[in-house]
């Protein structure tokens, strides 16, 4: 009875332990969003005050008022939506078909392909601008909807490839087979059969794919002169000035900017984390 009660106490102990480790880790995280919050909230002279957090004398809702309004704020999140639901639809279709091929054909290239397409994930992203905006420049493609979208597919591509290969690997070839022996042509398989059941791999890399291109700025800024096709985190530099910027609404404008990543990633948490997981073990 000493044994166990001792054992017990040792296991309260380690709970308590992990509860404040986690605790301390998740308040550093948040911190970031509560700092934005609170700057959004004051006006542009109570920022150059003492101390991590202020506390306003008068709480500026008209910040968020002024950066929806002067900010561009419809057109940018109207880009953005546009812009990033594209990419998501066209790395999933290719994700898909790509593991499909890699997974299931049997061709001498396979296990190439397949290294070369998750190569990717070690190039970083922002180290192509300078090419891609030299062939951008010659094709006519600068200041257009294209000059956005190829690298958001070409750089979501190789995660979602490597995570619909984990999750296609998992699935029994004897559906496949009982398909092809029912009549079942190769794509239409793959859109009743196969897709359906890769749910949970769909969205983490929908999830992820939205998440990592929703904030990305420098190529935009490098390859976008026009407002047609800017994206939402340019509503920041419509309250920069020459000499001055107001930089309570430009918190504001990133506070609306990081709102929809942030409501996305708390609501499907879950499928985020499930999906990697299921991968990296099924990998």
């Amino acid at each position: 009875m000493e044994f166990v009660g001792k054992k017990r106490k040792n296991q309260t102990l380690g709970n308590v332990f992990k509860i404040t480790c986690l605790s301390f880790v998740a308040i550093i995280q948040i911190f970031p969003l509560v700092w934005l919050f609170d700057f959004s909230l004051a006006s542009s002279n109570e920022l150059f005050t003492n101390g991590l957090l202020i506390i306003p004398k008068k709480i500026q809702w008209g910040n968020y008022v002024k950066a929806f309004v002067d900010g561009n704020f419809l057109l940018y999140l109207k880009n953005s939506l546009l812009i990033n639901t594209l990419a998501v639809i066209i790395v999933l279709i290719i994700s898909i078909m790509a593991a499909f091929a890699i997974t299931r054909m049997s061709w001498k290239l396979s296990p190439v392909v397949r290294n070369i397409l998750l190569l990717g994930m070690m190039i970083p992203i922002h180290a192509t601008i300078l090419p891609n905006y030299q062939i951008y420049n010659k094709l006519g493609l600068t200041d257009t909807i294209w000059a956005l979208l190829i690298p958001y597919v070409a750089f979501s591509l190789p995660q979602g490839v490597f995570l619909t290969c984990s999750f296609m690997d998992s699935i029994p070839r004897e559906l496949e087979e009982a398909a092809l022996i029912d009549g079942c042509n190769i794509y239409r398989m793959l859109a009743v059969i196969i897709t359906p059941l890769m749910k949970s791999s769909i969205a983490t890399v929908s999830i992820m794919t939205f998440l990592n291109n929703w904030n990305e700025f420098m190529m935009a800024s490098t390859y976008l002169s026009s407002n047609t096709w800017k994206t939402l985190p340019f509503s920041v530099l419509e309250f920069t000035g020459e000499y001055s910027s107001n930089y309570a609404v430009q918190f504001a404008v990133m506070a609306l900017t990081a709102l929809p990543a942030v409501l996305i990633y708390v609501l499907l948490n879950k499928h985020i984390t499930k999906g990697v997981a299921a991968g990296a073990v099924k990998g």
